[in-house]
């Protein structure tokens, strides 16, 4: 774990804060390291309040002093953060969770010389139990590395990638990912309400099921096509419902879920 330097999080909506709360959870930085920005004075004092660190309106005046300014902006909010962001002082390195914005654009908004890293988080962070990729520029050192890493991974797992255009997949498969598993929960608890149980214990059942298999998958050497058969007792009711789910088409349907959705990231990029 690399010690960090003082934050500025410009942005504290729902990535933004989910950021301040798990380096503040995993103990990696103190109150007095984070400031957030945030535009509405009304939400500034709630996150103000609710973490205990100081919040501006003002961008320039959060990053004067700031080693990392993490950008949790939407993309239509990016000018004023890259000019607070200039004006603050300093070279810190700027960490960018801005969806769809490439490092091109953001070195264009930034001095010369600026180390800069490009991440696609997703929103089980807000329960640091997401999935982070990040890029970086030539000027991001193996120091600055090991804070992107501490700070990702103070909100899940956190892996690196050299080429770009990649986090077009990343985006298809773990940013887009979670709704495709939302609409499979869904899907589980209407067929358990189907066969007679209550919802809300369908509902249940289902998102565990989720993620004791998930876990397992996560925990296990073994490959997920192994851990399926582990459970799939010839002639059972388990093969049965495999047959089922071959014959329309789930694996084929996600597997084009995360195509579409990456040439869709690839064409607004």
């Amino acid at each position: 774990m690399s010690a960090l330097p003082r934050i500025a999080v410009i942005g504290v909506g729902n990535m933004g804060e989910a950021l301040v709360r798990g380096l503040l959870d995993a103990g990696v930085v103190s109150p007095e390291q984070l400031v957030g920005v945030e535009k509405l004075e009304a939400r500034a004092g709630e996150v103000s309040h609710r973490h205990g660190i100081r919040v501006e309106v003002n961008p320039a005046r959060a990053c004067a002093g700031a080693g990392i300014v993490v950008l949790a902006v939407k993309p239509q909010d990016l000018d004023p953060a890259l000019e607070g962001t200039r004006t603050g002082g300093g070279s810190p390195l700027v960490v960018s969770v801005c969806a769809g914005v490439t490092l091109a654009r953001l070195e264009r908004g930034l001095p010369a010389g600026t180390p800069v890293v490009r991440v696609m988080p997703n929103t089980p962070a807000l329960i640091r139990c997401g999935a982070s990729v990040y890029c970086a520029n030539q000027l991001v050192t193996p120091k600055h590395r090991g804070w992107v890493e501490t700070l990702l991974g103070s909100v899940g797992t956190v892996h690196a990638v050299d080429k770009e255009e990649l986090l077009d997949a990343v985006t298809g498969l773990s940013g887009s990912g979670p709704a495709y598993v939302f609409s499979v929960i869904e899907a589980l608890a209407d067929g358990g309400v189907l066969m007679g149980l209550p919802r809300p214990l369908a509902r249940h059942l289902a998102a565990q099921t989720v993620l004791g298999a998930a876990k397992l998958a996560l925990e296990s050497p073994e490959h997920p096509a192994e851990l399926r058969d582990r459970v799939t007792s010839p002639g059972g009711t388990t093969a049965a419902g495999l047959r089922e789910l071959e014959a329309r088409g789930l694996r084929s349907a996600l597997i084009e879920a995360v195509a579409a959705a990456t040439e869709r990231c690839r064409k607004l990029g």
